[in-house]
């Protein structure tokens, strides 16, 4: 390749490299919490200092070095932006759970279970109750997928003696008349939340409220000494984001990625795989680690998983989660 054709090449990729992190600078802003005036100066002024950096006579060296510091003091910004705990919330999301631990008792402070009338109109309820950490037996996994090919919302749930079920749901906390949009997760708009809820509210808002909305339910093989130590990682985290904001970021603490996170330290053949990320193929995954159940094929495993039908037929009633698991393989 000649010398020319080789600083053809570099000046196209410092070029390309240069766009994206213009065009990332300029969401950054766009999508930050600040008015609409704000906004607009601060996008205008690194615009207008991204390209003057390029635009100014000096070597190419010197000009990359000038955008780069552009680049860096917006980053650096971007990154000291604090999450907060004292937005005006959505009434779903406006009450935080949380844990008390004491040797194997948990007791596990405002877990969520609303009266849906329609996805938005509701009666807010919570409940306080006690967990024997020695009764936990099982660990449940429920993957919604609302129509995306690639893309589904993953939920855990533990399951005690007596037909006890505590459903975890990792999600954006958001602001009252706020709608998710995964681009805007992507820029420190959300906080993160962990949802706690009876499955009356989680599994049944998904299938009996929201349109279009398939919901899938799998059981998974695992030690109760594996489980346990799940289900606490997880009443950690929570405690953790009572006590201090984290933000939410649609590509690095979504729903699957952080259920891998709490699980990989106690099982560590869940090694970090592309359908962490792609997580409608997160049964698949699972199927292949050989943690669920293997008497059929995936495909056919996956058709009997489909839950909404006994899910409507449930009711709301204290059965619930038995009747939504009556039948399903590998239960």
């Amino acid at each position: 390749m000649s010398l020319t054709k080789t600083l053809r090449l570099r000046r196209l990729f410092f070029r390309f490299i240069f766009l994206a992190m213009a065009a990332w600078g300029l969401l950054a802003i766009t999508f930050s919490n600040f008015g609409a005036i704000p906004r607009f100066a601060s996008g205008a002024v690194f615009l207008l200092a991204a390209a003057g950096s390029f635009i100014l006579p000096g070597t190419e060296r010197r000009k990359i070095i000038a955008f780069l510091s552009v680049f860096t003091l917006l980053l650096a910004g971007w990154l000291a932006l604090p999450p907060r705990s004292d937005r005006a919330w959505s009434p779903d999301v406006a009450v935080l759970p949380y844990a008390e631990i004491s040797g194997s008792s948990v007791t596990i402070r405002n877990i969520r279970n609303f009266d849906y009338r329609t996805e938005t109109d509701y009666t807010a309820r919570r409940y306080d109750r006690s967990f024997d950490l020695g009764a936990l037996r099982t660990m449940d996994l429920f993957l919604v997928n609302w129509g995306l090919e690639h893309f589904s919302h993953a939920m855990l749930s533990f399951g005690f003696d007596g037909g006890k079920y505590v459903c975890v749901s990792i999600e954006t906390r958001r602001k009252k008349g706020e709608v998710y949009s995964a681009v805007r997760g992507l820029f420190r708009q959300y906080e993160l939340t962990y949802v706690v809820a009876d499955e009356r509210d989680l599994v049944r808002l998904r299938t009996n409220f929201r349109p279009g909305e398939n919901v899938y339910l799998y059981r998974l093989q695992a030690d109760r000494d594996i489980i346990q130590k799940v289900f606490l990682d997880y009443l950690r985290t929570v405690n953790q984001l009572a006590a201090s904001p984290r933000w939410y970021n649609a590509l690095t603490t979504n729903c699957t990625l952080n259920i891998w996170r709490h699980i990989v330290p106690y099982y560590p053949k869940a090694k970090l795989d592309w359908r962490i990320f792609a997580s409608a193929h997160a049964d698949e995954m699972v199927y292949e680690l050989g943690v669920l159940d293997q008497a059929l094929p995936l495909p056919e495993l996956k058709k009997l998983s489909l839950i909404n039908k006994a899910s409507k037929a449930a009711g709301d009633g204290p059965d619930y989660s038995a009747r939504i698991r009556r039948g399903l393989p590998g239960f």
